[in-house]
């Protein structure tokens, strides 16, 4: 029976065979990786995963989907959990000992960015994460300081992750076609991100780029002097667009 994509689950499928085997190759599944992908939909990528994986382990909302993949693929192969990918916990997924976790997925754009950050909680765990992602999305996720493109997401996410925007594919690869172009984004977290607290971080930034056409020192007015800029290596009458991740970090350092 076919399935009807839901708008309300954001689901397009993507059904373009070259596109698949490139993302694939991008992600290069070993048969001992501990996988998981989100919103495995009509299975196009499980079947393909599950051509080099022992085990892959799926996150599908869609009551109609979960069932679709519980009939058709061996439970010893899929481990199928019917959940919501934004309060399911990725870190219960076991993982053998001297392993981290590999995440992939072709995400609803609808929940891409609340995804990402509830996918950062544990990202000591992962080993990397591959997304299909809307093109725009990505672009804000890898920019570096100085563009348009560089923003909250930008550093919120640079400050984890290496991210790299590996190619972009086109609306006619899915159905439904979505309206936007895609591309597919690799995250490796960092090993070592420059210590700070997650939540001061994000004060600092947020408020920074409330209003990005503003200077710096206009924009944290009330939360940090002039001197403080300069101490933490911020020109004050530099715009937010134009301050790397470092800056941010030694700000947010300061902040009592």
């Amino acid at each position: 029976m076919k399935h009807i994509p839901r708008k309300r689950f954001g689901q397009n499928f993507l059904t373009d065979q070259q596109v698949l085997h490139d993302i694939i190759r991008s992600i290069n599944p070993q048969p001992d990786d501990a996988m998981v992908e989100i919103g495995p939909g009509l299975a196009a990528m499980t079947r393909l995963l599950l051509g080099s994986l022992n085990h892959l382990h799926v996150v599908e909302l869609d009551r109609d989907l979960v069932a679709r993949l519980q009939k058709h693929f061996d439970p010893a192969r899929l481990t199928v959990h019917s959940a919501d990918a934004l309060q399911f916990d990725f870190g219960s997924i076991p993982v053998p000992e001297g392993k981290k976790l590999r995440v992939v997925g072709n995400l609803p754009y609808n929940i891409s960015s609340p995804l990402l950050f509830h996918l950062a909680q544990i990202a000591g765990q992962v080993q990397d994460q591959h997304f299909m992602l809307q093109k725009e999305v990505v672009e804000r996720m890898v920019a570096e300081p100085g563009g348009k493109e560089y923003g909250r997401l930008s550093v919120m996410l640079q400050w984890r992750y290496y991210m790299e925007l590996l190619f972009v594919v086109p609306p006619t690869a899915f159905d439904p076609p979505p309206r936007v172009d895609s591309a597919i984004v690799r995250m490796i977290p960092l090993e070592k991100p420059l210590a700070c607290d997650e939540t001061r971080l994000e004060q600092v930034v947020t408020k920074a780029f409330s209003q990005r056409r503003k200077v710096i020192r206009n924009c944290l007015a009330g939360m940090f002097t002039e001197n403080d800029l300069i101490d933490a290596g911020v020109d004050p009458q530099s715009r937010p667009e134009t301050v790397p991740v470092a800056q941010f970090v030694a700000l947010a350092n300061r902040l009592v």
